[in-house]
C-alpha cells in the first residue's frame, strides 16, 4: 500500500480503484421531422441526456445546434466524438434537389440502352455516349475517343455542376475512366466522379447510376458537413465527426464528403442499429415510427441484415450496399384525408400538424373553431388543409408570376388552401403548378395528422390540442360519425397498413387490395386476422420474433400491430431517440475487393496468366496461387489503410477468397474497428 492510499483510508475517505474516466460521445440523427440527440458514456453505454428538436431543412445546422444546446453538456470539450446519421441524401434524390450532373458512358451500347428503356435509370437526363470501354477480360474493346469527350465537355461544362464517368467493364480495367478524368480536368474545374472507385460490381447501369448520384450529392453533403462542423464550433466541441453509412457502419466526415452516395438509407440504418443497441436483442424486427415514414429492418445474429444487391432510392438502383430496409409513407405527421369514396386515408404525404400550426399562429385556432361550429351543409375536411410561408424569397425573378402571387397571399399568415385557390380562380390544387415552392420549401402545408389525435387523447400535448379537437369535429360532422368512432377507425387503418408492410417485408410478396381480381383466400385470411369478422372461423398470424419499437409514436402506433402479429412489443429505454443512439453505436467497416481474372492468348482460348485488378492498379502474374497470395496481401493492406483513414482505431482485417466464375476470383478484405476518439 502506497502512502497516499494509506493516508486516504486513515481519513475515512473512499478510494476508487481502476475506474476508467468517462468518455463522452454525442449521437445526432437528422430525420425528416425531428433532429434527435443522445449524449452517451462510451464505455458503459449509459445514456446521460437526450433531446428532440424540429429539423430545420432550410439550414440543418440550426436544428443540430438546438439539439446540442439542450443536451446537458457541462464541459463541451469533454466530447470525444460526434456521429451523425442523416436522411439528407435520400431526400435530396427523392425531391430532385441534387446538383446537375453530366454522365459520360464510355463503351455503352446506345441501342441496348434504348431498346430496354434504361435511359431513365441513370439519375440524370444529361448522359452522353463516348466510344471506348473494355470487355469481360479487361481487354480494350475500342479506342477511347478523347476528342469527342473533350468536345462534349466544353459544350456542357457551364450547364452542369459535376461530371460522372462510367466505362464499360471498368472494374476489370479502369484505364479509360482514368484517362477521361485527366482529359476533363485539363479543361474543366468541375468535380469528377469515376464509377470504378465506387463499386467493383460488373452491373454497368447500376455503376453508372451510382456515379451520377454520387456526383449530384457531392455539394449537398459537403454543405451539410460544414453546417454540422459550424454547429459544433459554436458549442465549443472539437472532436472527430463520423457519418453513418447506409449499412449502419461509420466513416469520417472526409470520406463521407467524397462518397455521399454511401449515406443513402443512413437514417433508417442508424435506427435499426439503435434498436438493437438499446434493446440488446439479437433477433427481432425493428420498426421505427417517425414523423414522415415508418422504417422496417431485421436484426439477425445481433446485426442488421444487408441487401447485397444494392440500395434502391426513388426508383434508382445503385451498387451501394445498404441495410435491408422497407420505408413506407406513414408516420406521426402523415396527412389524414378522405379519398374519392369518402374513405379515411392516411399518408403518404407528410404535413405540419394543425396543433403545431395553431400553436405558432393563434388566428388558426379561431378559424378552425369557427369551421367546426358551421352547420349544414357540413364543411368538407379539405378546408382543414392550410398553406403557410416557410421562408421569404430574395430573387423574385427565379419564380413565376403565379408562384409570386401565392407568396404574396401568404405573407399575412397561413391560409386554408381552398381560400387561396378560390382567390386565384381555381377549384383544385392540381390545376396550379407551384411545385418549385414545395420542393424548395418556400411554402409548407399543414393538416390533420395522427399527432393531432394524440393531442386530443392527451397522450402527447406539447402544442394546441384545441385546434386538433376542432379539426376532428369537422371530420366527424362531414362523415356523420360520432367523434368516438373516429379514433378506432384511424388506428385500425394504421395497424392494417403496418401489418401488411411487415408481411410484405418478410415475404417479399405483394398483397392485392380487396377489389383486385387477384384477391384470394390468403388475403381473406389476412383480413380476418386484422379485423375478425367471421362467425365460425378465427384466423391468426404469428411473428416468431419480437417487435422492437422505436421513434416517438411507437408506443401508441405499434401496440395493436404486436397484438395482431401475436408477438411481444419491446420498447427499450430511450426508444424515442434510438436513431441518435444508433449513430454512435456502429463500427468503422471498410471492405476492399480485388478481382483476379484470366489473361487469355490472342485466340482467347488459352489461359496464359492472370490479372490482379486492385482498383487503378493491374498486375500480370503467371500462376494462380501466386496471384491469389499477392491479391490477399494487397487487399489486406488496402483495407487496413482505408479503415485507418476512415477513422478506425486498431482495425482488424479478415480476408476471404470467393470464386467468381471459371478461373475468376474475388478477394474480399474486411477491416473492422471502433471509431477513433479524440482527446
Amino acid at each position: 500500500m502506497d502512502f497516499d492510499h494509506a493516508l486516504l483510508l486513515s481519513k475515512g475517505r473512499k478510494v476508487k480503484k481502476n475506474i476508467k474516466p468517462e468518455i463522452l460521445v454525442l449521437g445526432i440523427d437528422t430525420g425528416g421531422t425531428y433532429t434527435d440527440g443522445v449524449l452517451l458514456e462510451y464505455n458503459s453505454h449509459r445514456i446521460i441526456s437526450t433531446h428532440k428538436s424540429l429539423t430545420t431543412k432550410q439550414d440543418f445546422s440550426i436544428g443540430i445546434e438546438n439539439v446540442i444546446k439542450e443536451i446537458e453538456l457541462e464541459d463541451p470539450s469533454a466530447i470525444q466524438m460526434v456521429s451523425i446519421s442523416t436522411t439528407l441524401a435520400t431526400n435530396a434524390i427523392a425531391e430532385g434537389k441534387g446538383k446537375r450532373v453530366a454522365l459520360f458512358l464510355i463503351g455503352y451500347d446506345p441501342e441496348i440502352i434504348d431498346s430496354f428503356n434504361m435511359g431513365g435509370r441513370f439519375a440524370t437526363p444529361h448522359y452522353f455516349y463516348i466510344n471506348g470501354g473494355h470487355n469481360l477480360h479487361g481487354q480494350e474493346q475500342e479506342d477511347l475517343d478523347l476528342p469527342a469527350l473533350l468536345e462534349k465537355t466544353k459544350a456542357i461544362k457551364n450547364k452542369v455542376d459535376a461530371i460522372a464517368v462510367s466505362s464499360y467493364f471498368s472494374p476489370r480495367n479502369p484505364e479509360h475512366e482514368i484517362r477521361s478524368q485527366k482529359a476533363i480536368a485539363s479543361i474543366c474545374e468541375l468535380p469528377i466522379v469515376l464509377g470504378h472507385q465506387l463499386s467493383t460490381s460488373l452491373g454497368s447501369v447500376e455503376r453508372a447510376t451510382t456515379a451520377a448520384l454520387n456526383a449530384s450529392l457531392l455539394a449537398v453533403l459537403q454543405e451539410f458537413i460544414i453546417a454540422v462542423r459550424r454547429a459544433m464550433e459554436h458549442r465549443g466541441i472539437d472532436a472527430p465527426l463520423m457519418v453513418v453509412r447506409g449499412d449502419g457502419t461509420l466513416m469520417n466526415d472526409e470520406f463521407a464528403a467524397r462518397s455521399p452516395v454511401e449515406t443513402i438509407h443512413s437514417g433508417p440504418a442508424a435506427s435499426a442499429i439503435g434498436g438493437r443497441f438499446l434493446s440488446n436483442i439479437n433477433e427481432g424486427l425493428v420498426l421505427d415510427i417517425g414523423g414522415t415514414t415508418t422504417d422496417l429492418a431485421f436484426i439477425k445474429d445481433g446485426k442488421v441484415t444487408i441487401s447485397e444487391t444494392g440500395a434502391s432510392v426513388s426508383g434508382y438502383k445503385t451498387s451501394v450496399k445498404a441495410a435491408n430496409l422497407l420505408s413506407i409513407g406513414l408516420g406521426g405527421d402523415s396527412h389524414i384525408t378522405l379519398d374519392r369514396g369518402n374513405v379515411l386515408s392516411i399518408g403518404p404525404e407528410r404535413v405540419i400538424p394543425l396543433a403545431y400550426l395553431s400553436y405558432q399562429y393563434s388566428n388558426v385556432k379561431e378559424r378552425l373553431r369557427a369551421l367546426a361550429k358551421r352547420g349544414w351543409p357540413a364543411p368538407y375536411p379539405r378546408e382543414l388543409e392550410y398553406w403557410f410561408l416557410q421562408r421569404d424569397i430574395n430573387d423574385r425573378n427565379s419564380y413565376t408570376a403565379r408562384e409570386q402571387e401565392v407568396i404574396d397571399i401568404l405573407r399575412s399568415g397561413p391560409k386554408p388552401a381552398t381560400e387561396i385557390l378560390k382567390s386565384l380562380g381555381f377549384l383544385d390544387s392540381s390545376q396550379i403548378d407551384i411545385s418549385n415552392l414545395w420542393r424548395e420549401e418556400v411554402i409548407g402545408k399543414s393538416g390533420f395528422t395522427p399527432t393531432d389525435i394524440l393531442h386530443i387523447d392527451g397522450r402527447y400535448t406539447p402544442w394546441d390540442g384545441q385546434a386538433s379537437q376542432a379539426a376532428l369535429t369537422v371530420f366527424s360532422n362531414y362523415l356523420n360519425w360520432p367523434e368516438e368512432k373516429f379514433h378506432p377507425v384511424l388506428w385500425e387503418n394504421i395497424t392494417e397498413t403496418i401489418t401488411k408492410s411487415v408481411i410484405h417485408f418478410l415475404t417479399k410478396m405483394d398483397i392485392p387490395e380487396k377489389n383486385d381480381p387477384q384477391y384470394t383466400l390468403a388475403n381473406w385470411f389476412l383480413q380476418n386476422s386484422l379485423q375478425p369478422g367471421h362467425e365460425q372461423l378465427a384466423t391468426q398470424i404469428q411473428l416468431k420474433v419480437p417487435l422492437i419499437g422505436i421513434g416517438a409514436p411507437a408506443e401508441v402506433m405499434l401496440q395493436e400491430t404486436a397484438r395482431v402479429l401475436n408477438t411481444e412489443l419491446i420498447l427499450p429505454k430511450h426508444f424515442q431517440v434510438a436513431s441518435a443512439a444508433g449513430a454512435v453505436a456502429g463500427s468503422v467497416v471498410v471492405t476492399e475487393e480485388i478481382l483476379i481474372y484470366p489473361q487469355l492468348s490472342n485466340g482467347n482460348f488459352d489461359v496464359i496468366g492472370y490479372y490482379v485488378q486492385a482498383r487503378e492498379n493491374r498486375v500480370e502474374i503467371a500462376e494462380l496461387d501466386d496471384a491469389v497470395a499477392y491479391a490477399k496481401k494487397i487487399a489486406k493492406d488496402n483495407a487496413l489503410s482505408a479503415a485507418l483513414r476512415s477513422g478506425a482505431d486498431n482495425p482488424q482485417v479478415v480476408v476471404d477468397v470467393i470464386q467468381d466464375g471459371m478461373d475468376s476470383y474475388q478477394i474480399k478484405a474486411r477491416a473492422v474497428g471502433k471509431p477513433r476518439l479524440g482527446g
